[in-house]
């Protein structure tokens, strides 16, 4: 045992001289950056104290230092200061136990990546500009999290007398960024607004250290993560998904998933106890923060595991461990949120709601019957070039057939795409985890391995001329699929061909790969320098298309409430009040004000029997129409808040006005 102080630490001083600084421009985005090392600290200390190095380990430890706090404070019911004060403590312990030398010290992310992250980052801070839709309802949370004493679960939801929301049941994430709000002293609606920027460096080093313990090879590490920035970021113009890195969906995505396959290939090829647990608490911080995509990024897996063994006998025993040490803090995570999800409605839908359900995803479906379904074919090459050249060279991995990222590109890539298309497993998924969800599976597809192993493998037939032969194609895919990246699927983002050519291409690679691995062959791939520049040069043009489109968007919320309606809810309505608004203002109350509301728009609310939107929505209505000051009153509020020509009945008195609101006190 020896003392190391890693550099990280400098980010305790760093908080204390960014405290100083305005809570806007450069002093915000120091107060943010300083305070997210900060709590990236402890896990940093705990992973090298097991002898486990690198970003992903670092990041999973954090989360699961918090998630265990957090339990911790909601068993006692405490606020989230205590969280905080074991998440540091745990650091504290973690600081004498440093390991001189860690298992993986090989893998040490190039500068140039984080900087790289850091250029996004900024880039990322001048587009973001308002809160609005998913976003207001996890601000909401943060925001109870933050403000509340006596936490508990049911003390962050936005109905006193709501029921829990099975995707977000245990506020893990919600937690990890009021702990960011608490450090930076800011309010919480700054890092909704922003974080997404501070969390654009992690997102890049998660996406290189993947590559990198999936193909052992720097250059298609960077390739990876050239491919995934540029598919999820780049491609949709206005940085994408990038710009919502910052919720717990997007950040499941980006970050988790990343860190699950980084530490469960680092498994297979070196299985060690510290790493089982670091992959188990992984599998525990990907369940709490997005449940259904735990069980996504383990078809893949198991896919991998699959064609392995098959193809060349070898890892059986670390993949099934790896899935174990993955999988069964999930099954726990699932077991816990069973009684929850069950009250929802889209589980074991009615006939009524899957014919809701066609008709709201008319556009993504294929629909023969109530019984008989399935996405699309071109939903997976919807997200552009990328996706399109990705899907066409996953066979070619069976060329590479003793190559463990040959096996997790063809098995990923064929079950995955046989459980979307198939009519007839893929209602039996999406009454397991809802329609809604099982559309998202699609995403989870092995999109920048496909890519970079085929430029591996196109690199090792054309050498050299691989690389205007990448340009061209990237030139060519960008101009005929600039992708479809609106909320329902307009079939031109890309052809259907691609994924066909993936899903019967790719089973007839794996039959390949079994050949040629067992006799001894497979290796027909080129893992330097060309790779990388091939599939560099390929997303280029999707790059330039990214970079000429990066606007701001719609900047403006029409639904938005005034500063004036704001300040008076903070200052003069008690916490834990219950406000009776419309649904959009109710929305909205309960974003930024640390009080109950009693309705919301219904896509934005759990549809539990507890909750019932459907049911609030039609109550409000008859509000609106009687006036009756005793509907308000049922839900046990104490305020009410109208805009507009909206009426009131007798017995209330009006407390504050401005030029769109009016409060009244009952």
């Amino acid at each position: 045992m020896s003392l190391r102080v890693p550099p990280l630490l400098l980010s305790l001083p760093l908080l204390g001289i960014a405290r100083l600084l305005p809570e806007h421009g450069f002093g915000l985005w120091l107060r943010l950056a300083a305070a997210t090392l900060v709590l990236l600290v402890p896990g940093r200390l705990v992973a090298r104290a097991l002898g486990r190095s690198g970003p992903a380990s670092a990041f999973v430890w954090s989360v699961g230092l918090v998630a265990a706090a957090l339990a911790l404070t909601f068993a006692v019911q405490a606020s989230l200061t205590l969280t905080l004060v074991l998440v540091l403590c745990a650091g504290a312990v973690a600081l004498p136990f440093q390991k001189r030398q860690v298992t993986d010290c090989y893998l040490r992310v190039p500068r140039t990546v984080a900087l790289a992250g850091v250029g996004l980052g900024i880039a990322l801070w001048g587009i973001e500009g308002v809160i609005k839709g998913d976003a207001l309802f996890h601000l909401g949370r943060m925001r109870k999290l933050d403000d509340f004493g006596s936490l508990s679960l049911h003390a962050v939801d936005e109905f006193k007398d709501g029921g829990l929301h099975p995707g977000y049941a245990f506020p893990l994430w919600h937690a990890w960024l009021a702990l960011v709000a608490k450090l930076a002293a800011i309010d919480p609606s700054a890092v909704v607004l922003h974080e997404s920027s501070i969390l654009a460096p992690l997102a890049l080093v998660l996406a290189y250290e993947m590559g990198r313990q999936v193909f052992h090879s720097t250059w298609l590490a960077v390739a990876t993560m050239l491919a995934q920035v540029a598919m999820i970021a780049l491609a949709p113009g206005g940085g994408g998904a990038y710009t919502s890195l910052e919720l717990p969906a997007t950040t499941a995505r980006q970050l988790l998933v990343p860190a699950v396959i980084a530490l469960f290939f680092l498994f297979v090829r070196d299985p060690t106890w510290p790493l089982a647990l670091t992959l188990a608490v992984a599998g525990m911080d990907l369940a709490f923060v997005h449940p259904t995509y735990a069980l996504f990024i383990a078809i893949p897996l198991v896919g991998f595991a699959l064609v392995r063994v098959l193809a060349s006998g070898e890892d059986l025993r670390s993949s099934v461990g790896g899935l174990l040490s993955f999988g069964l803090p999930v099954v726990g995570v699932v077991a816990w949120l069973a009684p929850i999800v069950a009250e929802t409605q889209s589980h074991n839908p009615t006939a009524a709601d899957k014919a809701n359900g066609f008709a709201q995803y008319a556009t993504d479906l294929s629909v023969h019957s109530a019984s008989s379904y399935h996405l699309l074919p071109g939903i997976f090459a919807r997200t552009g070039a990328v996706a399109v050249a990705a899907l066409v060279l996953a066979p070619f991995a069976a060329l590479a057939a003793r190559r463990r990222w040959s096996a997790f590109v063809l098995g990923g890539m064929v079950l995955m795409l046989a459980l979307e298309l198939s009519p007839v497993l893929f209602p039996r998924f999406s009454d397991l985890v809802s329609l809604s969800q099982s559309r998202r599976a699609a995403g989870f597809v092995p999109f920048a391995f496909a890519l970079a192993g085929g430029a591996a493998v196109v690199a090792r037939a054309l050498r050299v001329l691989v690389l205007p032969f990448a340009l061209a194609a990237g030139i060519v895919l960008q101009q005929l699929y600039r992708g479809d990246f609106g909320l329902h699927y307009a079939h031109g983002g890309g052809p259907a061909l691609a994924t066909w050519i993936a899903l019967w291409g790719g089973l007839a690679g794996i039959v390949a790969a079994i050949v040629l691995a067992r006799r001894g062959r497979g290796a027909y791939e080129r893992t330097g320098m060309l790779a990388g520049l091939a599939v560099a040069l390929f997303v280029l043009p999707v790059a330039v298309h990214g970079f000429a489109h990066w606007d701001k968007g719609s900047q403006r919320d029409a639904n938005a409430l005034t500063p004036g309606l704001v300040q008076f809810l903070r200052t003069k309505v008690p916490e834990r009040s219950v406000v009776y608004a419309d649904l959009e203002t109710s929305y909205r109350i309960s974003a930024y004000v640390p009080v109950y509301v009693a309705d919301a728009p219904p896509t934005h609310v759990a549809d539990t029997k507890a909750n019932d939107p459907a049911g609030r929505r039609l109550v409000w209505l008859e509000f609106l129409r009687t006036h009756n000051l005793a509907i308000p009153r049922h839900y046990g509020a104490g305020w009410l808040v109208l805009r507009g020509d909206q009426q009131v009945g007798p017995g209330a008195r009006l407390v504050y006005r401005d030029g769109r609101f009016r409060v009244y006190r009952l």
